[in-house]
């Protein structure tokens, strides 16, 4: 870790406050036991709608943040029993989880094109480009959350690099959340169940206070098993339909330590430790390869946090509006272990574990200065994020091939790789800065210009393991690049009520570890090749919408078009065109290129209406079509058009919503398997507080009420092998909860 604070400390040098990439502004206030609203987009407000230590602030402290943002606070969450990535499609049809990717999806886009913040610090996603091991910004319990923003379309300008798509934006809880009304000692008990995957939860969190110093620590544990679909067939190999057996043990740490420094000025101390193990019995795996029974897969997900942070509110009386500041060192790992017996050479024991890891160290933040000149009022926002990266990916494993060169009898071993890396351990470095400015060029019509500044470095290092791998013929080129991202929007308030605005913005996306680097295969058999050379994805995003309405009564309109650049994909290749000599490999060469021109393009809606001051309804509704421009071919990460309705009641004491979503079929993909038919849900979701237990809630729900088979589009991967019945989604199901605040 020294090593990291070196370099950095030279790389920050003269810098004077860093960009925190979090998400401020005003969100509609709403009681804890407010009503659901579906898709409450708001454009976010003035920053010092909240001051330091209120646990809301996860964007850059920006003045009136000119992004459209749903806001999702922890009373939403719980009363639409949003406690699983896959849920959140439950409250905007425009943003889903892709399980294939392990990845949040917003508007067509996932993977390392939509960006995940914890508390305003990144979360990598990562790949090894060969065998499949993907993930991270799924790295978190719900349990642990005080609410979440999501960002739509492509806007770099502010929050950097990879916000091609858009930001899950992730707020976990402070200790002033459970310290309300001038308590010194609080905390929240959660027990809960849930039928999709037979699992039980437990989550505690303690809060205390002395004087001006506050603290937490919070902690959960999740015993579960496989999410059952709705195929029959329990065989193994590729007839296989049933869900593979399952079991998984999940567990979180969140400590935290806050100091109020006089008048709305915080200064605080994070750890926050995420774990999670799936062990499955990969019954898909053939069974002519490995013995039934034998073959077994284990995947760990594992993240460390440790960060200190400082918040400037504009009750503080300083000459800044707003500021804030964090420093942080994270670590991402993910292991896929696969063990089994095999039955064909190499016949025995077999076994391999694959690892990559990413860790970074960073500094973050942003200050906000609003004045007067000229007679127009102004808010200017300035900001940075600088962090260091280390990138590296091993294989290992055990078999029994004789040593290389194979003879005829152990030619299979030419395709099991391992004790290697795919990839040189990478060293890398991002920078970015931005400035914008709020201009309020009369009463009615605001004018936002932003512009931001984007560097990346990657630098691959030499090491015995990557080496070792077979088709390394040398250590690849550095790759570095650079983006200025502008940004222009302008919003106009028609009349009370009112709103009409427009948008264009450029994004950039610097390519991953794996699509620069990546060396998979043997001599004689295949190659898969990242390329040093890779231009970073850049795009173009034009919006424009309006809203109508308030809190009780309104809605918004809106629609976009994106266009991306250079778009990074993985096809087949010329050897000749990677300077390779024709036959050495002869089962193909696959290298991550860019393609000239890509296309997204859509159309959004919402509505809500507080019938009455216990009864609300709402609507929304997305759809979207993205292809490449020279090809034709649609991107499989498109979503199936989806609309979502919804009813509720609330008194305080009882609340109940029923949601039903509906989702056209999906024939717009070049994959048989992977067009996916029409569905209707009906999903139900109920709480109560009695009144004799002053902090006791009960809450459940029962989802797909009709037991639909019906299939995620996102959920199928792009290399589908299984019959479609073994992608099909979860059928009735049921949750239940008892949550306890003192």
């Amino acid at each position: 870790m020294a090593r990291y604070k070196r370099r950095l400390a030279g790389t920050a040098s003269g810098m004077a406050i860093m960009l925190m990439t979090m998400s401020s502004g005003s969100a509609q206030v709403i009681d804890e036991d407010g009503s659901v609203q579906l898709m409450p987009v708001v454009i976010e407000g003035s920053a010092d709608e909240g001051g330091a230590g209120e646990g809301d602030q996860v964007a850059p402290a920006t003045s009136a943040e000119t992004v459209l943002t749903t806001r999702v606070t922890r009373a939403e969450l719980d009363a639409a029993q949003i406690d699983d990535p896959d849920d959140i499609s439950r409250l905007d049809p425009g943003v889903s989880y892709n399980e294939a990717t392990r990845s949040f999806n917003v508007r067509g886009l996932d993977s390392s094109r939509v960006l995940t913040t914890i508390d305003g610090i990144r979360v990598p996603w990562l790949e090894d480009g060969a065998r499949g091991v993907t993930g991270g910004p799924s790295s978190f319990d719900f349990d642990t959350l005080s609410g979440l923003d999501i960002v739509k379309g492509a806007d770099s300008s502010v929050f950097g690099a990879g916000a091609l798509g858009g930001v899950v934006a992730l707020r976990t809880l402070n200790p002033e959340d459970l310290l309300k009304d001038g308590k010194n000692f609080g905390g929240l008990s959660r027990l809960s169940y849930d039928s999709k995957d037979d699992s039980w939860g437990v989550d505690q969190a303690l809060a205390a206070r002395f004087g001006e110093t506050y603290m937490m620590i919070q902690g959960g544990y999740r015993d579960g098993h496989e999410i059952e679909n709705q195929g029959t067939v329990d065989v193994y190999g590729a007839d296989r339909t049933a869900a593979e057996p399952l079991d998984y043990d999940q567990k979180n740490l969140l400590v935290k330590l806050r100091q109020h420094m006089g008048v709305d000025q915080v200064l605080g101390f994070t750890v926050d430790i995420y774990d999670r193990e799936d062990d499955i019995d990969s019954r898909t795996s053939s069974a002519t390869t490995y013995a039934p029974g034998s073959a077994r897969n284990v995947q760990v997900e594992k993240r460390k946090r440790v960060s200190a942070n400082y918040e400037l509110g504009p009750d503080a009386g300083l000459w800044l509006d707003a500021a804030d500041v964090v420093i942080y060192w994270q670590r991402q790992d993910l292991a896929d272990d696969f063990y089994g017996t095999r039955l064909t050479t190499p016949a025995g024991d077999y076994a391999r574990l694959s690892d990559i890891q990413e860790t970074n160290v960073g500094i973050a933040g942003s200050v906000l200065k609003r004045f007067d000149f000229g007679g127009v009022t102004h808010g200017v926002s300035v900001g940075g994020e600088l962090f260091e990266s280390h990138t590296e990916q091993y294989a290992a494993g055990e078999d029994s091939c004789p040593p290389p060169p194979y003879s005829f009898a152990f030619y299979t071993c030419n395709f099991l790789h391992t004790n290697q890396a795919d990839m040189p351990e990478v060293e890398g470095t991002t920078l970015g800065l931005f400035i914008q400015d709020e201009i309020a060029l009369t009463e009615r019509f605001r004018l936002t210009p932003g512009v931001r500044f984007d560097y990346y470095e990657e630098n691959p290092q030499e090491t015995a393991a990557y080496l070792a791998n077979p088709t390394v013929t040398g250590l690849p080129a550095a790759s570095s690049d650079s983006a200025i991202s502008p940004k222009l929007r302008g919003e106009y308030d028609v009349f009370d009520g009112v709103s009409i605005y427009g948008q264009w913005a450029q994004s950039f996306r610097a390519p991953t570890a794996a699509e620069l680097y990546l060396s998979y295969g043997g001599p004689g058999t295949y190659l898969a090749l990242g390329n040093p050379d890779l231009e970073p994805e850049t795009s173009n995003g034009f919006e424009a919408g309006i809203e109508l309405g308030d809190a009780v009564l309104g809605g918004k309109v809106a629609g976009f078009y994106n266009r991306y650049k250079n778009f990074i994909d993985q096809v087949s290749v010329d050897p000749a065109s990677v300077g390779i000599p024709a036959g050495a490999y002869p089962f193909g060469i696959t290298q991550y290129i860019n393609r000239a021109s890509v296309e997204i393009y859509g159309v959004e809606a919402s509505a809500h209406w507080q019938i009455t001051p216990e009864w609300h309804t709402g609507a929304s509704f997305a759809a979207y079509v993205g292809r490449d421009r020279e090809t034709d071919e649609h991107l499989n990460s498109i979503p199936a058009m989806k609309g979502i309705l919804n009813l509720g009641y609330d008194n305080g004491m009882l609340g109940a919503d029923a949601y039903l979503t509906l989702a056209a079929a999906r024939d717009d993909v070049e994959s048989d398997i992977n067009r996916t038919p029409s569905y209707a849900l009906l999903d139900l979701t109920a709480w109560y507080k009695p009144t004799q237990i002053e902090g006791l809630k009960l809450s459940g729900g029962v989802y797909n009420v009709f037991d639909e088979t019906y299939y995620d589009a996102l959920d199928i991967p792009d290399s589908a092998t299984q019959q479609r019945e073994f992608y099909s989604e979860a059928g009735r199901t049921f949750k239940a909860a008892l949550t306890y605040e003192f």
